[in-house]
């Protein structure tokens, strides 16, 4: 009788178990990577802010907001101050500087949403690239003329090392540009 049981679950319940552990861990990984990352994500952020009116038509330069992206790896979110630089007297009653200047009162960071993501495996350096003189608009797309930002490029290991590899090509109008290195400890620390 027990070996019966025990041949029952070996041979009946262990498969579905395993299966269905599978098919979790399988559906869970694929959903979640959609839902926060790859090109065409576009998270709704808390406030609606066009980098379209700031980038594109007042030609506002991304290191004005981003200021990390010349000095660190990471290009950093605006900090609530520099919008209030200009927002203090500019378009004051519009609704959404209304909640822009609530989240600076109130000293609480605006939650934004990160669009463009990396695995944390791999590290990546914004001041390297931005001070080669790469454009950011060769990452993150023509973000002058989006209203809402959305993830146009894809960030696999395949699209750097294609780029790393025929930047002096890809990059042509970056004077000086070289090849980028392509071993493994470059990314991978």
């Amino acid at each position: 009788m027990k070996k019966s049981l025990l041949d029952y679950t070996l041979r009946i319940r262990l498969p579905i178990v395993v299966f269905v552990a599978l098919t979790s861990f399988t559906a869970t990984y694929f959903l979640s990577r959609a839902e926060r990352d790859g090109v065409g994500y576009v998270p709704v952020q808390p406030i609606a802010f066009s980098h379209k009116l700031h980038a594109g038509t007042m030609q506002i330069d991304c290191k004005y907001c981003h200021t990390g992206v010349t000095v660190s790896p990471h290009a950093t979110i605006p900090a609530l101050s520099i919008c209030m630089n200009c927002h203090t007297i500019a378009r004051k009653n519009k609704p959404e500087i209304i909640k822009l200047t609530k989240y600076y009162e109130e000293g609480v960071a605006l939650p934004w949403k990160r669009v463009h993501r990396l695995p944390d495996y791999v590290y990546f350096n914004h001041s390297v690239h931005v001070n080669k003189g790469i454009d950011c608009a060769n990452c993150h797309g023509n973000v002058a003329s989006m209203d809402v930002i959305s993830q146009v490029s894809d960030f696999t290991m395949a699209a750097c090392l294609n780029c790393h590899r025929n930047a002096p090509t890809i990059l042509a109008n970056v004077p000086g540009i070289k090849k980028g290195p392509d071993n493994c400890w470059t990314c991978h620390r």
